[in-house]
């Protein structure tokens, strides 16, 4: 089959390079023509594991091209998948610009009868305006060409998202029941066949359903997060251990282990932003989503947890204290900083006087960009942050080590040699990666998240 996929960036390029991969004739388009110059240079713009061997393999083999020309991009595609970015507006809806514009080519040069595929997260009743932004610019060619507007969300992990695609729990496909609708339906059916050979993954239903599904599902995972981290927070107070806990509530099956991990905030492209637009659009309704804002209101309050738990313990003035920081990136196998709690983290402490070396196995480079133009109006904040490449080199003369992103490399380190490196055994864990009681042992000061650790820490010094 023919396919367009217009916007290469994240879920485009995963999207266009699997389909390619089970025979299907992908051209991904883009206007950045730096992005599309990397992707023809043998490159990738994103950091995702396995993605560029399946770009380069299918590539080689003909199945997938890059291009900014619009035009060879519509007339190519028999379905044409919308991928672009949807940025949260300043009142915290979804900014559905790139949506509309490429809806627009796409009346611009369609001659055919084509498959348009919402894969882009877009809130309830966007399918109806892309519909309505095409018939206008049909109108003014003055030609007609049926088509049919299918609402078809992403449900990638970052850092899994080739294994996510490839092995979907579920695709999710809202199409009109009209005759358009019927032939869209067949298409996407049998574009989807390869991956319902074992057993039928497809979730048909209307097209507002469909979208809907995206956003509750993201809003549903980030209320789980928030509150475990709220959870957590009173674990601390009272001295419970918030991992017992977890585990305790995770084995009843009505409630199972899955994103119950307290930690320092959630972050990336997907939750913050879509529990953002679920409360605005259901606001244009006269609903309040108050359980999303205390979401929001929670996560927003977790990320300054860690430097919380530094001030307590030493002090609100930070001048002359060196911090080490493992991890940037909002989470492992990806260098995403978009909303990253890294980010809150670091601009608290250097605001209080502190310097940082931070090393990340990938994002560095992006956090530097994104850090940079955080403290733009600091320079002297962001002089006290330095970047090492390598997870112990950060460690020498420091006087706590703060973890912030659970990469597997940090999971069990060499802590002989970490105390060695540290000007003071002290850990700072935004993950809780470590068992209390194994830190209290082997002489490490060790704070978690919910884990009560610091009255542990006081009882054994007493002792």
């Amino acid at each position: 089959m023919k396919l367009t996929i217009i916007g290469s960036g994240y879920v485009g390029l995963v999207t266009g390079a699997c389909l390619a991969d089970i025979g299907n004739d992908v051209l991904c388009l883009d206007l950045d023509e730096r992005k599309i110059a990397i992707l023809n240079g043998g490159g990738v713009p994103i950091h995702e594991p396995g993605l560029q061997d399946v770009i380069a393999r299918n590539r080689a083999a003909g199945r997938l091209t890059f291009s900014t020309d619009v035009k060879a991009a519509v007339e190519h595609g028999e379905v044409l998948f919308i991928a672009v970015g949807t940025p949260s507006d300043e009142d915290g809806s979804a900014d559905l610009q790139y949506v509309l514009a490429a809806a627009r080519d796409i009346g611009r040069y369609m001659n055919n009868f084509k498959v348009i595929v919402d894969k882009s997260t877009v809130p309830v009743g966007t399918a109806r305006r892309v519909k309505a932004a095409i018939d206008q610019e049909l109108a003014t060619r003055g030609v007609q060409h049926m088509f049919s507007v299918v609402s078809n969300p992403e449900f990638l992990k970052e850092g899994a998202a080739i294994d996510d695609f490839t092995r979907p729990d579920r695709i999710v496909l809202g199409c009109d029941d009209d005759v358009p609708g019927e032939r869209a339906r067949e298409r996407m059916k049998r574009l989807y066949s390869p991956f319902n050979r074992n057993h039928e993954r497809t979730l048909y239903m209307d097209v507002r359903s469909a979208e809907f599904t995206k956003y509750a599902a993201n809003a549903m995972l980030a209320t789980r997060i928030s509150f475990m981290n709220e959870l957590a927070n009173f674990a601390d107070r009272v001295g419970a251990d918030i991992e017992a806990v977890r585990r305790g509530i995770g084995s009843d099956p009505r409630i199972g282990y899955d994103f119950l991990y307290a930690g320092c905030g959630y972050g990336g492209s997907c939750f913050p932003k879509d529990v953002r637009s679920l409360i605005q659009t259901a606001g244009e309704y006269d609903e309040q989503m108050e359980i999303l804002k205390a979401v929001t209101s929670v996560n927003e309050a977790q990320k300054q947890t860690l430097a919380n738990k530094i001030v307590a313990r030493l002090g609100d003035d930070l001048r002359g204290k060196k911090f080490a920081l493992w991890g940037l990136a909002f989470k492992p196998n990806t260098d995403d900083m978009r909303d990253a709690p890294s980010r809150v983290l670091i601009a608290a402490l250097l605001e209080r006087g502190a310097s940082i070396s931070a090393y990340d196995p990938v994002a560095t480079d992006e956090a530097r960009r994104v850090i940079a133009l955080d403290l733009r109006d600091t320079p002297e904040q962001l002089s006290r942050l330095t970047y090492a490449n390598d997870h112990t080199e950060v460690l020498d003369n420091a006087d706590a080590l703060i973890i912030v992103t659970e990469w597997k490399v940090f999971k069990s380190p060499d802590f002989d040699g970490m105390k060695r490196r540290l000007k003071t055994p002290l850990i700072f864990d935004g993950r809780n990666l470590y068992e209390p009681e194994t830190m209290n042992e082997i002489g490490v000061e060790y704070h978690a998240i919910g884990r009560g650790v610091r009255q542990a820490v006081k009882a054994s010094v007493t002792a």
